[in-house]
């Protein structure tokens, strides 16, 4: 038996749980009937899986309450938010039951042939390597697609929100059928070493750039496909045309969503200059506006999942300082107990900054200066990630134009970049690469097999 996996409450430090992991043994026997399983849930028509989503969309949805208290009690996520979380994971996985076999259906090709036609087949088991910021949502995006083309999944979840895992299985299991869906309580390194395994078909991995770089090469050794969502460090830009106070709302908006720990959450405001000093009055009236305490609170957000996280954030802070930017509100570790870290704003970030050059994973804001259009989109793309990024501009047609040259895998004008299921989503450069939700989200794991008859 290895190490207990320890669950932690942020918000006060009090450990809820130490859960053993999963031994060999017990993996073995997991994928053994997940392989069975799936054997089974191959041969079931798009219509028998899509009734199994859906009830699993309504257990869901019935446990909203109790998933949510287990989120904020894990993560450190406020209550308002996990009941968000919920329902955006039945909708999820209503959508997938009602438009999977639409998404996967027989595409005919004319050729010579008297029939040509590609039709798509299920991969086998899919191993998901899954993060800690939204514990569920990141689970069911991955899960539903999977799920309703075929294939069996095998959740290897973030340590720290494994009771999350292990509830959402006790949910799945009132709905789907036995070891279609299962849990692994393994650390990384193990996780890597069961890629190897010939009865996993297929990664895929919300996390970090060099947890995505380790599950790369560790597939790629056995030659099985990913999907990697990886880090962002996403540019908003605000051209001199943007509505201020509008652009200002929702860029805060977007940097302390679950409390800034998300990877498509704003980081870099790159701003034109003639508006700079305006709109910096008000993104930081907007950030001092925001509360901060329990997440069973009415508090806008919560504390940082882990010490370790908000040791790393103060530390990006405190060197960006270091080179020359300016400190506009927060910036301080609270005292007494929590991982609390308040909303902060920084200004005349530079590009060799650490809170310009790297990811940061809570609620700090940096606003860079920037005198043209072209400059902006050159400050934007000066970033080894490429996940989202959004414009704001009064002329829609300019700012999509401007869209289209930022190397991001999502571009929103005059909104903060989210994940809609009806839309892929996925980056480029260290952001990863594959796509998650839409129709080619359900495509990633299938075999598009070529049919040619004579």
């Amino acid at each position: 038996m290895g190490d207990l996996l320890e669950s932690i409450n942020p918000a006060t430090g009090v450990v809820l749980a130490r859960r053993p992991q999963t031994t060999g043994s017990e993996v073995e026997l997991i994928l053994e009937k997940a392989v069975k399983a799936q054997r089974i849930w191959k041969e079931k028509s798009f219509g028998d899986r899509a009734q199994a989503l859906n009830a699993f969309s309504k257990a869901i949805k019935e446990a909203e309450q109790e998933l949510a208290f287990l989120m904020a009690a894990e993560m450190g996520k406020p209550w308002k938010q996990g009941v968000a979380e919920v329902e955006k994971c039945a909708q999820c996985l209503s959508h997938f039951a009602q438009h999977g076999a639409e998404y996967l259906r027989d595409e005919t090709v004319q050729t010579e042939a008297a029939k040509s036609y590609v039709s798509r087949h299920p991969l086998g088991v899919v191993l998901g390597i899954m993060p800690w910021n939204f514990p569920l949502w990141q689970v069911i995006r991955a899960l539903a697609p999977t799920l309703m083309a075929g294939n069996g999944f095998i959740l290897k979840h973030a340590s720290n929100v494994s009771g999350c895992a292990l509830a959402l299985l006790q949910v799945a299991q009132n709905a789907l059928p036995p070891d279609i869906f299962s849990i692994v309580l393994i650390s990384g390194s193990e996780a890597s070493k069961l890629i190897s395994d010939p009865r996993i078909n297929a990664v895929t991995l919300t996390g970090s750039t060099e947890a995505g770089k380790k599950i790369a090469a560790a597939a790629g050794q056995r030659l099985k496909k990913c999907v990697l969502e990886l880090g962002g460090s996403d540019p908003y830009l605000v051209l001199e045309d943007a509505d201020v106070a509008v652009a200002a709302k929702i860029c805060t908006t977007s940097r302390l969503i679950n409390a800034g720990q998300s990877c498509i959450s704003a980081k870099r405001f790159i701003v034109h200059s003639r508006i700079k000093n305006e709109f910096e009055e008000a993104m930081l009236s907007e950030m001092e506006s925001k509360t901060i305490g329990p997440p069973l609170g009415e508090f806008d957000l919560g504390p940082l999942a882990r010490k370790d996280l908000r040791d790393n954030l103060h530390g990006q802070v405190t060197r960006s300082l270091d080179k020359g930017a300016i400190l506009l509100c927060g910036g301080r570790v609270p005292t007494g107990a929590g991982n609390y870290y308040p909303p902060t704003l920084l200004t005349q970030v530079k590009p060799e900054t650490s809170v310009f050059r790297e990811e940061t994973f809570g609620p700090v804001a940096a606003i860079i200066s920037a005198e043209s259009e072209e400059e902006m989109i050159r400050l934007a793309n000066d970033t080894s990630y490429g996940l989202g990024a959004a414009v704001f501009s009064r002329d829609t047609h300019r700012a999509e134009k401007i869209g289209s040259k930022i190397e991001a895998g999502n571009v929103f004008i005059n909104d903060f970049v989210k994940s809609d299921v009806r839309m892929p989503f996925g980056g480029v450069k260290e952001s990863g690469y594959g796509r998650e939700l839409g129709m080619l989200g359900i495509r990633e794991f299938v075999n598009a097999k070529t049919v040619w008859v004579a």
